[in-house]
């Protein structure tokens, strides 16, 4: 063997080393090619053209910044004012401790089981509710639009209610607090009391008088209340900053708007502990009435308390979920969420009843002076004998049971003419009994509770800006159902449509600043969304289950979490949950019937609320706003049905990807079926003819898996490819 064989060897292996790295690199480049420009053909009838995960279209679409961001956006969506000042009224009105049975079944059947299936419609498909029910079936794509419809019409009252939040927030800072004592009136010679606000209370006073200004019939407009104008107006201000940037901007308010609540409750509870009665508020709360557990109207409650705490049906948890990466654990998010939202509620409910115990124990001691004093006049005219009185009773610092000890007895011994005695039984059972939710909690109960706290100016403020995020929380998620689906459907620029939207609500709210707004407010809230959403979010399950089927959408949850899930959500999903929804929607109806349509009117000269049934001019905007809410629906559905505009999903079209845009060009499919990729491609040689489904599968995905006429009766092919050199070829 020559001397320098062996170098010549050696290069001879280098050079075929190098010629084998060469082939890799050029063959790697375009599988990344590949990988970053996916696209799916399809010709069937009614299918969009969905971008999947990899291409540069998905890329440019906003991703949460962290999980957490995402799932603080979830909690301030479902946790709203709902759970502050409804959530406890039905837990008082259907039998305390009892209720959170119901409510619990009912959470496990219809609400995580609705939640998750909306969770990962949205996370699947990448899209606002509008291009979800789209992509599922063109024909129910009016359902997105519905949930369009029912977030606009919430979000115009909803923000007016935020607009009261921030009125009461900027006239805490004063002590004494403006609703502590009622107005004092001065004439020519005494001054008295005003007498709306003798006859109510200080705090029902400001409510009706000094804040909404309230006219006494729907009918009666009264103009405008500047002062809650100027509200509304900073309200949707406020929405406008922190939605225009979409999530960008949103997420990051996200950290204080969901999280200060919390702070605050927990703030109240301590607090709220530490006050005489508290105690007695509370065990009022946790005492079940079991019997009530049996009627119907308690699950009829429950179910849509559940309904709308977590926030079905609006498209903002759809919203929210699209910007979530494929692969996120959205079963963990939609437990996790619902139980957070079940356990606010339940921390609300605690520190509403240990403040209104607290409240009680107040009004009870006033009841006892009051009635000690009367008792003390009655011995001394001599209707009412010494005799009859324990001798340790002292009438100068009587304790509660002292005084009920001495009103059995004198029941029991003046049975004839107890009642011309004018006593009352001062129970704090009695005064924890008296219902309240709604405004009339947040406004006038807790707001004269307050009242009674050492620094009250402190806590007011606190208790309002609570108010206030909570709103916003809920807002946003609202708004995100009405922008989403519009910006990925028709592809408008995001801050014009956001500054848009927000004008055009606050203008439209200006009927629920008049003087009579609150009535609208009413109105709203009883005939704008119950209905139509429960309609929405039956058809919501109709689409997944029976149109997309749950067989396949049960494999995409496999795909996209990496595990299958319980065969519970199949069960539920199929059978349970449609047929209690149902069930739902139909008793919803017949106690919509059975209730006379009507509002509670504010009368100035009894200073009480006096049923009103609406005129017909407000009975045609009832049926109108329901009517206008769910009309979408079969709008959508007969156009696609019967073709009367011209669409371009059921043909094929071509589609090519170039730095995030998606351009489409129509296809002459004379000539071969299977040419369908404009651009850059390595030869003219036509494509192999696959049939109807054009596919080529990615290599190394973890989560598509797209065999023809499969799952998602789609395919691959690269588009935008290098051209690799013939000889690597």
């Amino acid at each position: 063997m020559p001397k320098n064989s062996k170098v010549v060897k050696r290069e001879l292996d280098d050079e075929v080393i190098e010629s084998v790295k060469d082939l890799l690199s050029n063959e790697d480049s375009s599988d990344d090619a590949f990988k970053k420009s996916e696209l799916m053909v399809d010709d069937q009838e009614e299918k969009d053209v969905d971008v999947e995960e990899g291409s540069d279209v998905e890329d440019e679409r906003p991703a949460w910044n962290s999980k957490l961001q995402y799932i603080l956006a979830q909690v301030g969506f479902s946790v709203g004012l709902g759970n502050v000042w409804r959530f406890p009224y039905l837990c008082q009105k259907n039998g305390g401790g009892a209720y959170l049975v119901p409510y619990l079944i009912l959470l496990l059947i219809i609400g995580i089981p609705l939640f998750f299936l909306e969770l990962a419609v949205g996370q699947r498909i990448r899209r606002g509710s509008i291009g979800v029910w789209n992509y599922i079936s063109p024909k129910l794509g009016g359902i997105g639009f519905a949930s369009c419809v029912v977030c606009f019409f919430v979000a115009l009252y909803y923000n007016v209610i935020i607009g009261w939040s921030l009125f009461y927030f900027s006239q805490s800072f004063q002590h004494p607090l403006p609703w502590d004592q009622c107005p004092l009136n001065k004439n020519a010679s005494h001054t008295f009391v005003e007498p709306e606000c003798e006859k109510s209370s200080a705090t029902t006073y400001y409510w009706y008088r000094e804040a909404l200004n309230i006219s006494s019939s729907l009918s009666e407009s009264g103009g405008l209340n500047w002062k809650m104008t100027i509200c509304l107006l900073a309200a949707w201000v406020m929405v406008c900053l922190a939605m225009i940037k979409g999530i960008q901007s949103s997420g990051k308010i996200m950290y204080f708007s969901s999280l200060f609540p919390y702070v605050v409750l927990l703030c109240f509870l301590i607090r709220g502990l530490l006050l005489n009665g508290s105690v007695d508020g509370i065990r009022h709360m946790f005492t079940p009435k079991l019997e009530i557990m049996l009627e119907p109207k308690v699950w009829r409650e429950a179910a849509t308390q559940v309904f709308f705490a977590l926030g079905l049906g609006f498209g903002g948890v759809i919203a929210f979920s699209s910007y979530n990466k494929r692969d996120n654990n959205c079963h963990f998010d939609a437990v996790l969420v619902s139980f957070i939202n079940f356990f606010t509620s339940v921390l609300a409910t605690l520190v509403v009843f240990a403040v209104l115990g607290f409240k009680a124990n107040i009004i009870n001691e006033k009841c006892v002076i009051q009635n000690s004093e009367k008792i003390l006049k009655l011995l001394k005219m001599g209707n009412l004998s010494q005799d009859m009185i324990p001798h340790h009773i002292n009438f100068s610092s009587i304790t509660a049971e002292d005084y009920n000890l001495v009103y059995d007895i004198i029941q029991k011994v003046k049975e004839e003419e107890f009642d011309s005695l004018g006593l009352k039984s001062c129970q704090i059972e009695d005064e924890l009994n008296k219902a309240v939710q709604g405004t009339g909690l947040a406004f006038i109960a807790f707001t004269e509770a307050m009242t009674h706290f050492p620094a009250s100016p402190f806590w007011s403020v606190m208790f309002f800006l609570m108010l206030v995020n909570l709103g916003l929380g809920s807002m946003f998620g609202t708004i995100e159902g009405i922008i989403t689906p519009i910006v990925d459907t028709f592809k408008v620029r995001k801050e014009i449509l956001t500054v848009i939207c927000c004008l055009v609500a606050f203008f439209i709210g200006l009927i629920f600043v008049q003087r009579s707004g609150n009535y609208f407010v009413t109105m709203f809230d009883d005939y704008s969304a119950t209905l139509p959403l429960l309609i929405v979010v039956i058809l919501e399950n109709v689409a997944v289950i029976r149109i997309y089927g749950i067989d396949k959408f049960m494999e995409d949850l496999k795909d996209m979490l990496g595990f299958s899930p319980s065969q519970y959500y199949y069960y539920m999903w199929k059978y349970v949950s449609p047929f209690v929804l149902t069930c739902l929607l139909v008793a919803s109806i017949v106690q919509m019937g059975l209730s006379p349509p009507g509002y509670n009117a504010w009368i100035e000269d009894t200073a009480m609320e006096e049923f009103h049934s609406y005129p017909t001019w407000a009975m045609i905007v009832c049926i109108s706003l329901m009517v206008l809410a769910i009309l979408p629906v079969p709008i959508v559905f007969m156009v696609r049905r019967c073709n009367l505009i011209d669409d371009s999903s059921g043909s094929l079209a071509s589609v090519s990807y170039k730095r995030g845009r998606i351009i489409k060009e129509p296809v002459n499919l004379e000539g071969d079926n299977t040419s369908l990729i404009h651009g850059k491609s390595p030869s003219e040689v036509p494509s192999p003819n696959f049939g109807k489904n054009i596919y080529r599968k990615q290599t190394g995905s973890p989560t598509l898996d797209t065999a023809p006429n499969g799952r998602y009766g789609i395919g691959y092919l690269m588009a935008d490819m290098p051209d690799m050199p013939e000889s690597d070829l």
